[in-house]
């Protein structure tokens, strides 16, 4: 049984009129792991069905509301019909825990690597790399999609101690 986490970054909030700039999947089968960072023109419904073969289950936080709908409206996937999908912010809720994933993180004690970095500089890490040809600025984007995604599975692991 593969389980998946998977985090998105976006040029905004809604699927409309924004894009998905980052991908990001952790594969996790027993002890066997995998890393998969999908970028920019990358990012189709082929390349993530490819990246997710074999899951069972799909854990995000706040999936539910936006990174499952936001890939549904730009790629046409339905992830949800595809693959189980487990919410981990509902947990959080049933245990007390609110706010976005960096609250919740800084109340479970799960540390960050990089600090100071959210989902509006991460939008503008893109438009840095996108409009200055910035490959730093890619870099810290992918390193700050990384660290969300590994960060779901300790949070999972800290909601089954709670």
């Amino acid at each position: 049984m593969i389980e998946a986490y998977l985090d998105i970054e976006t040029t905004g909030l809604s699927a409309d009129c924004h894009e998905i700039t980052v991908v990001g999947i952790y594969l996790v089968e027993g002890s066997n792991t995998r890393f998969v960072q999908l970028v920019g023109e990358d990012i189709t419904e082929e390349s993530v069905l490819g990246a997710l073969d074999g899951v069972s289950t799909i854990f995000t936080y706040n999936g539910k509301r936006f990174d499952l709908p936001f890939i549904r409206a730009r790629l046409g996937l339905d992830l949800e019909a595809e693959f189980g999908h487990h919410d981990l912010m509902y947990d959080c809720w049933r245990n007390n825990l609110y706010g976005g994933f960096k609250a919740v993180e800084q109340q479970l004690g799960i540390p960050r690597q990089l600090t100071g970095i959210g989902g509006f500089e991460a939008v503008m890490l893109w438009w840095r790399y996108i409009n200055e040809g910035d490959r730093t600025a890619l870099h810290l984007l992918m390193e700050y999609n990384r660290e969300d995604v590994m960060n779901l599975m300790v949070l999972r692991q800290s909601l089954d101690r709670c």
